[in-house]
């Protein structure tokens, strides 16, 4: 579709089955392969890099790269591999993570995370495009060159207006996630547009997560929204963000079928085709598809992909 870009979150428990559904997410069609990073978990920076060397010209984004675990130039030398190896073709997301994930996980302290994401994005934008950084903040300081810039672009998560006006003003792109689509359209549209006015710039890209899949079943899609979405709003940014969009059981942690129907597109391949051809309607300029997994049909997560590819295919 020239007026939305598609892609897709790969998901699987190694590096291997990654790379493989890289492969065949190129094959379908699918202009972008997203992976998330977390713990321990592979890497997402070296699995690009090793699927560049079997895709031809696949994007590769990262949803998201956390902030507090590395510092800014460690994200860099991963990022200035994946472009060398595939120039152009990356798009570098990173954001705060949560407090809970951040605190838990790695211990450290979960303070001002808009502060400290505005300073890393300071950072990668200086030495990816300009080549070099020279930067003293309050949170991180840097002095690094490349050898030259590169064509990495530079993304950043977002889930209420002060990240969005934030990725207005600085990033390349923000990326949603688990956002409903009205939510998106009159909170994060204005704030970006806010912030890229301070920039005195256009609004960039703004990168939806949309769960999807092709299944005319609702209780099943129900089943698998509740399993693999529900826990977001016992997160209190998630929370805040879903009690913003109107959905005030969110509030004590709760994941509705009312938040599930608004925020999962579903059904048949002409109804599932017709909503994502209006996401541009919401102001969406690429979906990030999150393909449910029902476990009571393993086929609809194949169904799915090959329509996504053939809709980012279309004139």
């Amino acid at each position: 579709m020239k007026n939305l870009t598609i892609g897709a979150h790969i998901l699987a428990f190694n590096a291997g089955a990654l790379i493989d559904g890289i492969v065949i997410a190129e094959r379908a069609g699918l202009d972008t392969a997203w992976l998330v990073s977390g713990g321990p978990a592979p890497d997402p920076l070296a699995v690009f890099a090793a699927a560049a060397g079997e895709t031809e010209q696949i994007g590769f984004g990262t949803s998201i790269i956390p902030t507090f675990p590395r510092h800014p130039l460690a994200v860099v030398q991963g990022a200035v591999v994946v472009d060398q190896l595939a120039p152009g073709r990356l798009k570098l997301g990173v954001g705060p993570s949560h407090k809970p994930a951040v605190e838990n996980m790695y211990h450290f302290e979960f303070v001002r995370p808009l502060q400290h994401l505005r300073e890393y994005l300071t950072i990668l934008n200086a030495i990816l495009k300009n080549g070099s950084v020279e930067f003293h903040g309050e949170r991180l300081h840097a002095e690094a060159q490349l050898q030259e810039p590169t064509q990495v672009q530079v993304l950043a998560s977002a889930l209420r207006p002060n990240a969005y006006r934030l990725c207005g003003e600085l990033a390349d792109g923000a990326i949603s996630w688990v956002s409903p689509l009205p939510h998106l359209k009159s909170v994060a549209l204005p704030a970006m547009e806010e912030g890229a006015q301070v920039a005195g710039r256009e609004r960039p890209a703004l990168v939806g997560h949309v769960p999807v899949v092709v299944s005319e079943d609702p209780e099943a899609v129900w089943a698998a929204a509740q399993t693999q979405l529900g826990f977001y709003p016992r997160l209190p940014f998630y929370s805040a963000m879903w009690q913003d969009a109107g959905f005030s059981e969110a509030a004590d942690g709760t994941f509705s079928r009312a938040m599930s129907d608004a925020l999962v597109i579903q059904g048949s391949e002409q109804e599932v085709a017709d909503r994502i051809r209006a996401l541009p309607s919401f102001g969406l300029n690429e979906m990030l598809a999150g393909v449910l997994n029902l476990e009571s049909d393993q086929a609809a997560y194949n169904r799915t992909i090959e329509l996504l590819g053939a809709l980012s295919q279309e004139d």
